[in-house]
């Protein structure tokens, strides 16, 4: 079977370490007809714009999208592709595992938490202005309808990966009414599940139990911000974004992507660490309904961190980016 895909490469180290997950997919012998667009900066000097509507159009088409690190101007500029994305092909339910690797240097072993953030509001709608000289105002949006339907999503993923818990985040202590509304959806979700247990916790203490203890954690539930703050804690635990991967996922597309940033610094000098899009797009097979080509990846990938095997700079080795997947692609032809 032939599949279509849309791939945005991004920039900075994009472009590499999506050649090398290419490489990686195509070891499984997976038959795929890549469409490829360009976004984010590169995308500014050619068309002027940092998401050409080619790009929309293409993922609605196909379905799928995997997509490489972007650039993001900081407090200037357009705003995050990312959440461009989310917001057009109303992508509202963020997935990142972080599970420990073998071989991976981390503080802590037999982490295996999966993260899922709400990808559409919150104080990520963008809707803030200024009062005049003295101060900026934003405004946090939190509605019944996407809380119901981040919590039957998670619920669902808990039971169909065959997870135990799901821990909902929030701050109604003091947003009463914002994270009110959440809670108050996510519980009358929970009451539909009752093999699955349910807890709740405030976000500054679930940031001290994550350090404390990471390993009781299953499935974690959170609104965009606390979700975006908590997935990035969670990556730490495991050996930093570098090694996570990640998914936007709607009711009918899905985009997955490397988390990290685009590393201009780094770029062009084939040292740059493609795991996470390479797990970003064992995430994707699975979806796609190709899990075994999936699971090779990840097994393939597992071993050759394992055994320190041409392991990139930043995870303790010296070997370049593409010896690092040719090592990889060498595992799954084993397998």
């Amino acid at each position: 079977m032939m599949h279509r895909i849309t791939l945005i490469p991004g920039d900075g180290i994009g472009p590499e370490i999506t050649k090398a997950t290419l490489e990686v997919v195509e070891a499984t012998g997976l038959k795929v007809e890549w469409e490829i667009f360009e976004a984010g900066t590169c995308a500014i000097e050619k068309y002027k714009n940092p998401l050409p509507d080619e790009v929309i159009n293409s993922i609605r088409r196909n379905g799928v999208c995997l997509k490489g690190p972007t650039t993001t101007p900081i407090a200037e500029g357009f705003r995050s592709i990312n959440v461009a994305l989310r917001k057009e092909l109303d992508l509202f339910a963020n997935v990142r595992p972080a599970k420990s690797l073998e071989g991976i240097n981390s503080h802590y072993k037999n982490v295996d938490i999966v993260v899922i953030r709400e990808n559409t509001e919150d104080l990520y709608c963008g809707v803030e202005h200024r009062i005049g000289d003295f101060a900026a105002e934003s405004i946090k949006i939190i509605t019944a309808k996407a809380s119901t339907r981040i919590a039957k999503f998670a619920f669902e993923y808990a039971k169909r990966e065959g997870r135990k818990k799901v821990t909902a985040v929030h701050k109604a202590n003091i947003m009463k009414l914002t994270d009110g509304l959440f809670l108050e959806c996510v519980r009358n979700v929970s009451k539909e599940y009752p093999d699955i247990i349910y807890e709740e916790i405030i976000v500054d203490n679930m940031c001290m139990q994550l350090v404390r203890n990471p390993e009781i954690y299953d499935v974690i539930l959170c609104p965009n911000l606390y979700g975006d703050i908590i997935s990035d804690l969670c990556a730490g635990l495991v050996g930093g974004l570098g090694v996570v991967p990640g998914a936007n996922i709607g009711d009918n597309l899905a985009v997955f992507e490397a988390v990290h940033g685009s590393a201009p610094d780094i770029a062009g000098k084939n040292i740059a660490n493609p795991t996470a899009l390479i797990l970003s797009a064992a995430q994707m097979l699975k979806y796609i309904g190709e899990s075994e080509r999936g699971r090779k990846i990840e097994k393939a990938l597992e071993i050759v961190i394992k055994e320190k095997l041409c392991l990139t700079p930043d995870l303790g080795g010296n070997a370049t980016t593409e010896e690092f997947s040719i090592k990889i692609c060498e595992k799954i032809k084993e397998l």
